[in-house]
């Protein structure tokens, strides 16, 4: 089902009279408008609070009498009456869906509506304005406003009961048109202007797409499913839940550092050995981090050292190590770290990486670059590039040696360059990026525990390798190197042949 955008907008003035008379006669199924109601109660269509980016009129539509309205523009160029709209699709299959930002806005149109019984007509918009829909028309064709990654819960669908559930199409994931289907209701999708994002949103399962651009989405539609199935998956986050997300996991950090580093450990417990510990600090962090994530970033999920979960496809998922380093935390070694990173599928998006016992928070965001404690890091030119006289650092594979290790420490003994264990994987690879040693190796990467250093490693300017010498910021199976620039090739070389 197509649904033109505010009228034929590709032709026609935005949310006039003539805008939805050629919607209508091009094959839209349905002309979504926008109401607004003016100083003395006539219902018009207008998006806009003011007269000013259509008009040229600074003045808010409810300030002003329908007669000063109604003199702007000229023929069907000018804002028409509700009634007007609803005339040009009485009699016909298509539906008018009538969009309202202002719940106030709800009574006057749906007296308005009522007056031109033989028009198809529903309704979306904000929420409230909805349920004051569902309190005048128990009958009404309501579209559930739904811009969130979690799923609508039950007693909403069972208060509105909605024919469509509607989302902007960034919200849109498999587990949302299933529960839409679900609850007897059909899934849209609105402002959908690009091809490929047209395709993946049909391919997703959308029944119904709202664009500004009628032609072409008929043109998409009409290709069918074996050419949607190919098309990539759209941008990940809106910007806002972007700069949510970043605020979200630098605070957390913050809190997480200060936390770890003065609460008590409490009782300290084993997982899979005696050298794999936990500590009360461990499922307390992990436990908030969940906790603010599901209440300010509903809808993303969260992999956890301590509490486990699972990653969907196209849905945003944390990672988060709450103390990496728990045995150093257990026999009070004050060398630990908070590692938190958000990705979709196989894209990290955001990083932090709290160093509790320095005090400093790393974070990155993919193509913004890195930070130490809202300072940029930029890695500046060594002085050399051999690894004589460097520092690099690793890893145990657990609490053993991994395979090449003593060769891989014997050829950087003969490099006159220092090899550490300092029993932080996330502060080891931070390492390169933060001025601390040449480089670092982990010989089996985790995303729980090494994918946020990676970003801050790759936005900081440094090099990433899997074990095969492939650059990445997160390997498919192996390890992963992380170096300044002028080491990473000496010191692949080292690893490699190590490792044989």
């Amino acid at each position: 089902m197509i649904t033109a955008h505010r009228g034929d907008v590709e032709r026609y003035r935005e949310n006039t009279i003539a805008g939805v008379r050629s919607a209508v006669q091009n094959g839209a199924d349905r002309v979504e408008i926008d109401v607004r109601v003016t100083r003395d109660g006539r219902v018009v269509l207008l998006h806009d609070p003011t007269l000013q980016r259509l008009w040229g009129d600074d003045r808010a539509v409810a300030e002003v009498d329908w007669s000063e309205v109604s003199a702007l523009g000229d023929g069907d160029d000018r804002i028409p009456l509700l009634a007007d709209a609803l005339k040009v699709v009485a009699g016909t299959p298509v539906t008018l869906l009538i969009d309202m930002s202002d719940p106030d806005c709800a009574a006057p149109a749906v007296a308005v509506a009522r007056e031109v019984p033989d028009a198809r007509v529903a309704w979306c918009g904000d929420l409230d304005a909805m349920r004051r829909i569902r309190g005048l028309d128990p009958d009404a064709r309501i579209w559930l406003p739904w811009d969130r990654r979690d799923l609508p819960p039950a007693d909403l669908v069972a208060e509105l009961r909605p024919d469509v559930v509607n989302s902007a199409y960034i919200f849109l994931s498999p587990a949302l048109v299933e529960a839409a289907h679900a609850a007897g209701a059909q899934m849209a999708c609105w402002t959908v202007d690009d091809e490929d994002v047209m395709r993946w949103v049909l391919a997703t399962g959308a029944d119904a797409v709202t664009t500004n651009r009628l032609r072409v989405l008929q043109g998409v539609v009409a290709e069918g499913p074996e050419s949607w199935k190919s098309a990539p998956r759209p941008a990940l986050l809106t910007y806002e839940e972007l700069e949510e997300a970043i605020a979200v996991a630098h605070e957390l950090a913050r809190w997480a550092v200060d936390y770890t580093s003065s609460a008590e450990l409490g009782v300290i417990r084993t997982k899979a050995h005696a050298a794999d510990h936990v500590t009360a600090i461990d499922v307390a962090v992990e436990q908030r981090v969940r906790e603010v994530i599901a209440e300010r970033l509903p809808g993303h999920l969260v992999v956890g050292e301590e509490l486990g979960g699972v990653a969907q496809a196209g849905t945003p998922c944390w990672y988060v190590d709450p103390v990496d380093g728990t045995a150093n935390l257990a026999n009070g070694m004050p060398w630990t770290s908070f590692s938190l990173a958000l990705a979709i599928d196989r894209e990290p998006l955001v990083a932090v990486v709290g160093d509790t016992w320095h005090g400093q928070v790393f974070g990155a965001v993919a193509g913004r670059g890195a930070e130490r404690d809202g300072v940029p890091l930029v890695l500046p030119p060594a002085e050399s590039v051999s690894l004589t006289g460097t520092m690099v650092s690793t890893e145990l594979l657990g609490h053993q040696a991994w395979p090449g290790m003593y060769a891989f420490f014997d050829a950087l003994r003969d490099r006159f360059c220092t090899a550490r264990i300092m029993g932080s994987g996330t502060l080891s690879l931070t390492g390169p990026a933060v001025g601390r040693g040449a480089g670092a190796v982990i010989e089996r990467f985790s995303p729980i525990d090494h994918l946020a250093a990676a970003l801050i490693v790759r936005e900081a300017g440094g090099v990433l390798l899997d074990d095969a010498g492939n650059e990445t910021v997160w390997p498919t199976a192996g390890g992963i190197l992380a170096a300044r620039p002028e080491y990473a090739a000496e010191l692949y070389e080292v690893w490699s042949t190590a490792r044989g």
